[in-house]
């Protein structure tokens, strides 16, 4: 009798109990487009649409024990790293990772805030550095993001090329700029490949303030391509159309008093089946 499995995704990241980011905005993601999803969860912040208001720490080494709990028994086919916000916690999933090279690996260096403010501490964003980078396939900072990581300011098209330039020298392979801070009627992200190529990719701007969990979306988004056996271009294209997509059937919806979630699930994949052998 043949077999089948699943394309797994692990998602490596923190809670959201109003269900549009972290770790619920993974999973939506991976589900909607036909893969199947496993979890490790980081830390536990209190939020709602309105905003976090607390955070409760995970133990360092139940975070340790449930990576190597999950690689054990369900191997993924790509990972996603979300918010990391210790030093501990960086060196803990770097060292569980780091003897699995062949896992293609999305990080989203949530470090800023939508309101302008640093959401981690310097020595936090070394260690990402020093530590993530190298085993990291791909990261996708925003423009804030970007700028942080780079020294520069990052305020136009330009400034996210030059930006984007100097992150690859850091040690990361592939950076993903996203443009949705941009003020303007198109948003443009900028993709450079390993190889030193660059694509621009455009969308049109909605009139929305449900967009939170948009950048959660879109690396889990990556993620589940590169686990559907995309590469690295084709998963990007497609999880920009994905994205754009999301934020367009649910721009008109109210979830919550504060900026509401996208809609994941616009048009589900079914749950991928490929054969054993």
């Amino acid at each position: 009798m043949k077999q089948y499995t699943y394309p797994s995704v692990l998602t490596i990241a923190g809670f959201d109990g109003s269900g549009g980011a972290g770790i619920q905005a993974d999973i939506k993601t991976f589900s909607a487009l036909g893969c199947y999803a496993t979890s490790v969860l980081t830390a536990l912040p209190v939020q709602n649409t309105q905003g976090v208001q607390k955070i409760y720490p995970i133990p360092i080494a139940a975070v340790s024990d449930q990576i190597a709990a999950i690689l054990d028994d369900i191997m993924p086919a790509a990972i996603k790293i979300g918010m990391v916000h210790t030093p501990q916690l960086v060196e803990t999933i770097a060292t569980s990772l780091s003897h699995y090279p062949k896992i293609p690996i999305v990080f989203d260096p949530v470090m800023v805030a939508t309101s302008g403010h640093t959401l981690i501490e310097a020595d936090t964003i070394q260690t990402i550095m020093d530590r993530l980078f190298p085993i990291a396939d791909i990261i996708t900072p925003n423009m804030d993001e970007a700028a942080l990581l780079a020294g520069i300011d990052v305020k136009n098209l330009d400034d996210m090329h030059q930006a984007a330039k100097i992150i690859q020298t850091l040690g990361c392979k592939h950076v993903l700029v996203k443009g949705g801070h941009q003020q303007t009627a198109t948003l443009t992200s900028l993709f450079f490949e390993e190889n030193g190529q660059y694509t621009a990719f455009e969308t049109k701007k909605f009139t929305t303030k449900n967009t939170h969990g948009s950048g959660c979306t879109l690396s889990s988004a990556i993620a589940a391509y590169l686990a559907r056996g995309e590469n690295f271009h084709t998963a990007v294209a497609l999880a920009q159309d994905y994205i754009y997509k999301a934020i367009k059937h649910g721009k008109d919806v109210v979830i919550g008093k504060g900026n509401g979630p996208l809609n994941h699930f616009f048009n589900p994949d079914k749950l991928i089946k490929n054969e054993l052998v």
